[in-house]
């Protein structure tokens, strides 16, 4: 963690799950299947702590039965957990960022109990509609107050931690820019789930809306060109080279641009 406000905005990176899908659903065509992580950030700024996504919810430990077979969720890996082991009380944490309201995005939501959630008001009242089965209301909608936004936000109005809309995957998905001092960072969530998606402009074999998934992905393109690195959502492979729990030094991910 931070010793002094010196250090600028500090950027951790943790695993609150897996889920096992089709790889189609991640780049349509492909074949057999994947275990993906759910990827959680801790960005640590000088006038507050912010979570991007929160991974699952503690009630897939253990689930064997229903989501509990794609699922694995294990003990001691909650966003709660990863906190704890960084010496943060999950009620110090400020916001929480979703970049979408997904069960594996969303899911720890209520583990933080005094944030401000962030979200784009299409997400939020598209999720609390109940008719799509990859939300669930009793992750998200758990009693902390709502920051609807429409549009991009910049969280401390001194440009280090930027909300920018990317929608396509989801109606009102959301993506962050983090200004650290080792580099700019783009966390995608799902809006890019692979390198590949970047790579190729590989679109998944569901989108919410697939002209707005192309665009995302085509701002995204524009932004890595540009220098910044980007966090895929769910690419197993670039994950693995992500130190956990540690601040991250984007000079040493070592992905070429």
């Amino acid at each position: 963690m931070r010793t002094s406000d010196q250090d600028g905005v500090l950027l951790y990176a943790f695993t609150c799950g897996y889920i096992t899908l089709p790889m189609s659903f991640f780049l349509d065509g492909e074949p057999g299947k994947a275990k993906v992580p759910a990827c959680v950030f801790l960005i640590d700024h000088p006038k507050g702590l912010v979570l991007f996504d929160s991974g699952f919810s503690d009630r897939f430990i253990g689930m064997e039965k229903g989501l509990g077979k794609i699922v694995d969720m294990p003990a001691g890996e909650t966003v709660s957990d990863k906190l704890r082991g960084l010496d943060i009380d999950p009620a110090q944490i400020d916001y929480v960022i979703n970049s979408h309201l997904h069960i594996d995005h969303a899911g720890g939501n209520r583990l933080i109990p005094d944030a401000t959630i962030i979200s784009q008001s299409s997400e939020w009242d598209y999720g609390m509609a109940g008719e799509d089965t990859a939300y669930a209301i009793e992750d998200f909608d758990t009693g902390q107050p709502v920051q609807r936004i429409t549009g991009e936000l910049d969280l401390f109005d001194d440009g280090t931690v930027i909300i920018f809309p990317t929608a396509g995957h989801t109606p009102g998905h959301q993506s962050v820019q983090v200004k650290t001092a080792t580099g700019l960072a783009i966390l995608a969530g799902d809006c890019c789930n692979m390198r590949r998606s970047l790579d190729e402009m590989h679109l998944p074999d569901h989108c919410f809306n697939v002209d707005q998934y192309r665009g995302s992905l085509e701002k995204l393109s524009k932004i890595r060109r540009a220098g910044a690195q980007i966090f895929y959502g769910h690419d197993p492979d670039f994950w693995a080279m992500i130190p956990q729990s540690e601040s991250l030094n984007l000079n040493r991910i070592g992905e070429p641009k």
